[in-house]
């Protein structure tokens, strides 16, 4: 048995941060649990053609570990995985790893006051649990009337399959969200002919950026620079947040741009229009890209402007009843998202599992504590994803929270943090109050950003990044129930 003060599940960026947080705060009673055979999280798992970040490469990394050699503006996925490899490493945290360790099960005990988690070999027990799992971690597989029947290879962008052959290929491709964005026009420099089914067109804009020179690389290095250029890629973010959020001026002119962005690269009138979004800038998920428009109006790609709606004896059925054939499957369909899929693992008080207290939608206060799991903190939880900025900011700024949450805890008798659930019905209404008049609600789209029961966004911040530093640096203690009373109630035998 490892017997540890905190349990950390999960080694992308969230888990790294909190690491690195932990450590800073002097903590070092600690394991990383890593279900895989190294770390990196999903820039670990998706190595699909193209794969790349959609964020500036010098904001998308730790504030302590900047990086003066990115090779471009936007760098590519292996090039994030070695850094976090080498984040990893800077940090000394190979000691902490326990890589091939899943978490299939944590339950709290409450007599003894711990986490008991369950890995398939040796038990893990801690007085803390961290879930980093990530909210890009379990490929959304759809529900397609016999896609099992398909002959050829099958697979999700998450888990490329590096043994099919696409050279010479038909390769049909479902969705057309980030992945499919970035992969189809590497598609198109191997296959024969790529079949893209298109539910509903994305809003994309411009993406730009440069490949760095080893001057460029020579300037990020000198004292300062990167600095100052975070300062700068993080305002630039920040300023984006009014064109995603509904503020008219700012989402007119965003729309307009990507609308020109549009005209400027499809030339043929009746695919524009199977291109052009039918709800409003920002709903979705706004995509980067200079090579997707090209690519799909060339003769390499037919577009399909309907979901794939079954396979039929190895031939695809569209929604609009077109039938297509192909040598390879990819399903570009993106992720569990609102039902985090670590929920139905994680057991709290009374025997409840997150996935039942989630039932109706994630909810949180800070976005990282929940009420009836004592010293649980959910990383990339509810409300804590981010559509104009880093998600690495919002990392550290949980990390930040939970370290000093932990030492609220370390000042109480019983060493437990019990969430009021009073404090996260005021949180969720919070949220629901800033959320209710912008796109991802009111945009005329169904998106991942919104909870399909109950309606409710659950996974984007609605606000500034600044906005969400404010408000967990804003919490007191008070979210949690005073000692008296959690010493008093268990006292008198209350569960």
């Amino acid at each position: 048995m490892t017997r540890t003060s905190i349990a950390i599940v999960g080694s992308g960026f969230a888990g790294l941060g909190m690491a690195m947080a932990l450590r800073r705060a002097g903590r070092d009673d600690f394991v990383i649990l890593e279900r895989a055979a190294s770390v990196g999280g999903t820039w670990r798992d998706n190595t699909y053609p193209g794969v790349a970040c959609d964020v500036p490469s010098h904001l998308y990394g730790f504030a302590a570990h900047p990086n003066p050699n990115w090779s471009a503006t936007f760098a590519p996925g292996p090039e994030i995985r070695r850094y976090l490899d080498d984040v990893a490493e800077r940090e000394n945290l190979g000691d902490r790893l326990r890589l091939r360790t899943p978490m299939l099960g944590a339950e709290w005990d409450e007599p003894a006051r711990v986490w008991r988690i369950d890995t398939g070999a040796e038990p893990v027990v801690a007085d803390a649990l961290v879930i980093a799992a990530g909210r890009l971690s379990e490929p959304n597989v759809p529900a397609v009337a016999g896609l099992e029947s398909f002959a050829g290879p099958i697979f999700h962008t998450a888990r490329w399959d590096h043994g099919a052959d696409l050279s010479g290929a038909h390769v049909a491709v479902v969705g057309t969200g980030a992945s499919a964005v970035q992969l189809v026009p590497e598609l198109v420099k191997r296959a024969a002919h790529v079949t893209l089914f298109q539910r509903s067109a994305a809003w994309i804009v411009p993406r730009g950026g440069v490949t760095y020179t080893e001057d460029d690389r020579a300037r990020f290095a000198q004292p300062g620079t990167l600095a100052r250029v975070r300062a700068k890629l993080y305002g630039e973010g920040e300023g984006r947040f009014a064109s995603r959020s509904g503020d008219a001026t700012a989402s007119a002119r965003a729309q307009n741009s990507a609308l020109e962005h549009l005209t400027a690269q499809v030339i043929d009138p009746a695919l524009r229009a199977h291109l052009t979004p039918d709800y409003a800038f920002g709903c979705k998920r706004v995509l980067l890209s200079d090579t997707f428009y090209p690519a799909v109006a060339s003769d390499a790609v037919t577009l399909e402007p309907s979901a794939l709606a079954a396979v039929d004896d190895g031939t695809l059925v569209a929604g609009s009843g077109a039938r297509h054939t192909a040598d390879i499957l990819v399903l570009a369909t993106g992720f569990a998202s609102t039902r985090q899929p670590y929920a139905e693992l994680v057991r709290g008080e009374h025997g409840r599992t997150l996935a039942e207290h989630w039932s109706h939608g994630m909810t949180s206060f800070a976005s990282t504590v929940v009420p009836e799991f004592p010293n649980l903190f959910v990383m990339n939880g509810p409300n804590a994803s981010l559509g104009h900025n880093s998600s690495v900011l919002m990392i550290e700024e949980q990390s930040a929270y939970i370290v000093r949450a932990l030492a609220e805890r370390d000042r109480r008798p019983d060493r437990v943090l019990r969430v009021r659930p009073e404090a996260e019905a005021a949180y969720t209404d919070e949220i629901a109050a800033a959320a209710a008049s912008t796109p991802w609600l009111t945009g005329g789209c169904s998106n991942w950003y919104v909870d399909e029961r109950s309606g409710r966004l659950t996974l984007l911040w609605p606000g500034t990044v600044q906005a969400f530093r404010e408000r967990l640096a804003a919490s007191d203690g008070s979210e949690f129930e005073p000692v008296h009373s959690a010493v008093r109630g268990k006292e008198r035998g209350e569960s």
